[in-house]
C-alpha cells in the first residue's frame, strides 16, 4: 500500500521553488531533521535523498531547514534513519 508523501516547497535564494518529499522525520539532541527526496514515488531507486535540519531558533517561528553539510553529523542522522527505515536501502 503506497502512502502520500507530505511535500515541501523550498524557495531558493534565486527565487527559485524546489520541491521535496519527506520521508521519514526525527528529533535528535533536540533537533528536527527530515530526510527528502526529490521524487514522489517510493519506488524509484535513483532518486537522491537530503538530510536537512531545522535550524529556526523559536518555536514560534516558521521552521528554517538546511542541509547538513557536516560529515560527523551526516553520518550519526543517516544511521538514525536507516533503524528507522530498515526496508529503505540508504546510501
Amino acid at each position: 500500500m503506497e502512502k502520500n508523501m507530505e511535500k515541501l516547497t523550498f524557495v531558493t535564494e534565486d527565487q527559485e521553488s524546489v520541491d521535496f518529499y519527506i520521508i521519514e522525520e526525527t528529533r535528535v539532541n533536540g533537533i528536527n531533521y527530515l530526510l527528502v527526496t526529490e521524487s514522489e514515488d517510493e519506488e524509484d531507486e535513483e532518486a537522491e535523498a537530503y538530510i536537512l535540519k531545522d535550524t529556526s531558533k523559536a518555536e514560534d517561528t516558521e521552521a528554517v531547514y538546511e542541509f547538513v553539510e557536516s560529515e560527523e553529523e551526516l553520518d550519526a542522522v543517516s544511521r538514525i534513519f536507516a533503524e528507522l527505515l530498515e526496508d529503505m536501502d540508504l546510501e
